[in-house]
């Protein structure tokens, strides 16, 4: 019951948090987001092998596949918004 009082707590608080973000902030506080995210994927990965029983599996694995999702697009859309910002000539 705990457990379920901190995930609403949690997802309650990302969402007023990332909602006070102006959109001039939000491409380079990305980064420091994707660090979460990787942290978020450590805790996903021992609730899926923890042995818990199948229904912690199963939501693990599929907290493993949305933090990595989150992970790669983040990086992704940041890679491509700092890209804007280098000259013609520069290579990749």
């Amino acid at each position: 019951m705990i457990g379920i009082a901190i995930f609403t707590l949690a997802t309650f608080l990302g969402f007023e948090l990332i909602q006070r973000v102006p959109p001039t902030l939000h491409t380079p506080l990305m980064s420091g987001s994707n660090a979460i995210s990787g942290i978020t994927v450590v805790g996903a990965l021992i609730i899926a092998g923890g042995g818990f029983g199948w229904i912690s599996t199963v939501f693990g694995i599929g907290a493993v596949a949305f933090a990595m999702m989150n992970v790669v697009g983040g990086y992704t859309v940041t890679d491509r918004m700092l890209s804007m910002f280098k000259k013609d000539g520069e290579a990749k």
